[in-house]
């Protein structure tokens, strides 16, 4: 279906946005502006004019150079303060950006200027729009935000993008912006200082980085207490870790929401005789494990949701109250907090994936089936290798989980004498979120693997649903062959098919 095809998501600045909008615009979208819009956006731009060429106010990045530098005046015309903010901040280094975080961050930065506020044009915010319903994407380098003043450096080699300067994508190919601007059916974008700084002056690239990695992780929350249960399920566990008033009393209302989650999925599970009276904490202690990551998932997330109905600019205009207010609203603390509270929450989810894929491999703990999966150990090694990937990726995961959100370093003549790093805490939630749906692909193919092994079947209906979708897509292992392809395959299933399941 094309983007003419779907009905247009319409930016008002009086209607939250769902976060999952995020992830749509992956994909050429319609994105339209409200009517309300509109005339703020126009009423913003006027005031700005007005006070330009009016009562002789200072207005930062207008008539003024930028940063430190504000204490002397700017170039003299409009077009050459779009090459005054622009030139000096296409610095950026490291490995582009994925192409959805690019394009979500295009679509939170329209968001943010469609409050009006900003002083930005209609037709800058409107090509935005434009951008989203084509294939195009910014080339965005990794490296050179600070997460202060907005995401400056990384926002700026996208307002070059679409300026035909630097590079781009159209449909996942990258080469010259100009040539790309071509191809997607777009014009250069023209910009004036106050349009190009409120390009740039804003925490768009932090907000959508950590946008995206909260709806993975909540995904992936999802599909940790699927494969809890089945593996709960397989080894034939006593459910009583989850009676409903031991959860209870435990005083923890996300932990009883996921004992219930639990409980749906074991919903016809029979015991084995076989089994010990408590299970290891891999099984035992998952509802408080993942009640918890609930718990700071959703924290997280309603942060991130604030940020993206927020206006991160400097300065902001107040036609009302004829106020040009200078302040600090481009400072990306809140996301930052929440981008290294999701990495930590995610990262133990990985440590609980892993440990249930050494609980499987385990002849002394799985239930009576071989060592590492295999149907002839020696002669095959079936989940082995994967086993060791999962290892290095966890391992990977705590490395990465260093807090960023007080790695303050001043920097720009202690213009910026603090910073807070949330383009960075944001990048490495979301390289977290990616990491964790690959543990969760290979303890998905090590389930699928453990049910094929024995005679005893999944007994709760749900999870018999679970290891049937992943037979679906993924063979037995009765002789070694490559799993890479497999564990990819296994997370996009286990995606799918938890997406649309109840959860309180």
């Amino acid at each position: 279906m094309s983007p003419t095809q779907i009905a247009a998501t319409v930016l008002d600045p009086a209607v939250s946005l769902d976060l999952k909008l995020l992830e749509l615009v992956e994909q050429p979208a319609r994105i339209a502006l409200s009517e309300d819009a509109i005339a703020r956006v126009k009423r913003g731009r006027a005031f700005v004019e007005d006070v330009l060429g009016g009562d002789g106010r200072p207005v930062y990045g207008a008539t003024t150079g930028f940063g430190p530098l504000v204490i002397f005046e700017g170039r003299d015309t409009p077009a050459e303060q779009c090459e005054n903010v622009l030139e000096h901040l296409s610095v950026g280094q490291g490995a582009d950006l994925p192409i959805p975080i690019a394009r979500a961050s295009v679509l939170v930065r329209a968001l943010s200027l469609a409050q009006g506020l900003s002083g930005a044009s209609v037709s800058t915010v409107d090509a935005l729009c434009r951008m989203l319903s084509t294939g195009f994407a910014p080339a965005i380098p990794t490296w050179g935000s600070v997460g202060a003043s907005g995401d400056l450096v990384p926002l700026a080699h996208a307002a070059q993008s679409l300026r035909g300067v630097g590079h781009a994508f159209v449909d996942g190919v990258r080469m010259p912006a100009r040539d790309a601007l071509a191809a997607a059916g777009l014009t250069p974008l023209e910009l004036d200082g106050r349009d190009a700084l409120a390009l740039v002056n804003g925490t768009s690239v932090t907000t959508a980085t950590a946008g995206l990695a909260a709806l993975s992780a909540q995904r992936s929350l999802k599909v940790a207490i699927a494969l809890t249960a089945a593996l709960a399920d397989l080894l034939g566990a006593v459910p009583a870790f989850l009676a409903p008033s031991l959860l209870a009393a435990f005083g923890h209302s996300d932990v009883v929401a996921t004992g219930e989650d639990l409980a749906w999925w074991l919903e016809g599970t029979t015991p084995s005789q076989n089994r010990p009276l408590q299970e290891p904490y891999s099984i035992r202690c998952t509802p408080q494990l993942l009640g918890a990551a609930r718990s700071a998932i959703g924290w997280s997330t309603r942060t991130v949701s604030q940020d993206l109905g927020g206006v991160s600019d400097n300065p902001l205009f107040f036609p009302d109250e004829d106020l040009v207010a200078h302040g600090g609203n481009f400072f990306g603390q809140p996301s930052a907090f929440a981008s290294d509270l999701l990495s930590s929450a995610v990262t133990q989810i990985g440590n609980l994936a892993e440990r249930q894929i050494d609980l499987l491999v385990d002849p002394g703990r799985n239930g009576g089936r071989p060592p590492m999966l295999a149907a002839v150990p020696g002669k095959q090694h079936a989940v082995q290798g994967l086993q060791l990937m999962s290892t290095s990726l966890v391992v990977a995961m705590r490395r990465a989980c260093t807090p960023a959100a007080m790695q303050s370093v001043p920097t720009n003549l202690h213009n910026q004498d603090v910073v807070p790093f949330g383009t960075q805490a944001a990048l490495t939630a979301y390289e977290q979120s990616q990491k964790l749906r690959l543990l969760h692909g290979a303890l998905g193919v090590a389930v699928r693997q453990a049910a094929h092994l024995d005679d005893r079947a999944s007994s709760a209906s749900h999870c018999t649903d679970l290891v049937a979708a992943l037979s679906e897509k993924i063979d037995p292992i009765s002789r070694d062959r490559p799993l890479d392809e497999d564990i990819r395959i296994a997370a996009d299933v286990l995606d799918r098919h938890v997406q649309d399941r109840p959860q309180n």
